[in-house]
């Protein structure tokens, strides 16, 4: 069974004779599925009124835990905004039902933003419909092939983030190891043949409308 993936990289296989075409495959492909997902969130999201930076809020708020409420500069500071950015964000939301700022605690001079139980309700219906999507993108696969992908993925994530944790003092010599020339092109390919894929898709190649 072959897919874009596989015709991208023949293209920049037969430019360039040290790609790891292995490799380049496997980033492709995980950039065309995180464009499918992007896509169908967007989708869904527009058809209950919503759109991506008030759903933030409501995840942020449930992830929390209960009493799912905060103050709004810890909201702010969670979702890497200003306060004033957040108060934007927030009113339309407010307006809705799905949360409220008032009073929070003891000391009624602060504010807190609590999500209300419409708001909670919200949040789930689009994350079961998130959960929905992506069930559809994984039904190719066996239960067993989904738990070794996902073991797969924690392990690749496991030592990117350990090769990115430590400062460069912690090395041996006192600094990171000079990339070799293979290792910035490959770096620069991954980056080309993404490129090529959303290019793909925009003229209406596979994943045709998906967009980041």
């Amino acid at each position: 069974m072959r897919d874009e993936a596989d015709r991208l990289v023949e293209v920049w296989e037969r430019e360039l004779d040290w790609l790891d075409p292995v490799a380049e495959a496997i980033f492709v492909r995980l950039g065309l599925l995180s464009r499918y997902m992007a896509q169908a969130r967007r989708d869904g999201l527009a058809r209950g009124g919503l759109d991506h930076g008030q759903f933030k809020v409501l995840l942020m708020l449930r992830r929390l835990g209960p009493p799912y409420t905060t103050s709004p500069s810890r909201l702010a500071e969670l979702l890497g905004l200003t306060r004033g950015a957040l108060s934007a964000r927030l009113a339309p939301i407010e307006a809705a039902g799905w949360i409220t700022r008032g009073p929070g605690g003891a000391d009624r001079r602060r504010v807190a933003v609590r999500l209300t139980e419409a708001g909670s309700a919200v949040f789930e219906r689009h994350a079961a419909d998130e959960g929905r999507g992506e069930a559809a993108l994984l039904a190719p696969l066996t239960p067993v092939e989904r738990q070794t992908l996902a073991d797969l993925l924690r392990k690749v994530v496991a030592g990117a983030s350990s090769a990115t944790a430590g400062p460069a003092e912690d090395q041996p010599g006192g600094s990171p190891p000079a990339a070799s020339s293979a290792e910035v092109n490959g770096t620069a390919t991954a980056m080309t043949i993404y490129l090529a894929c959303g290019a793909s898709a925009e003229t209406g190649g596979a994943g045709a409308g998906v967009g980041r």
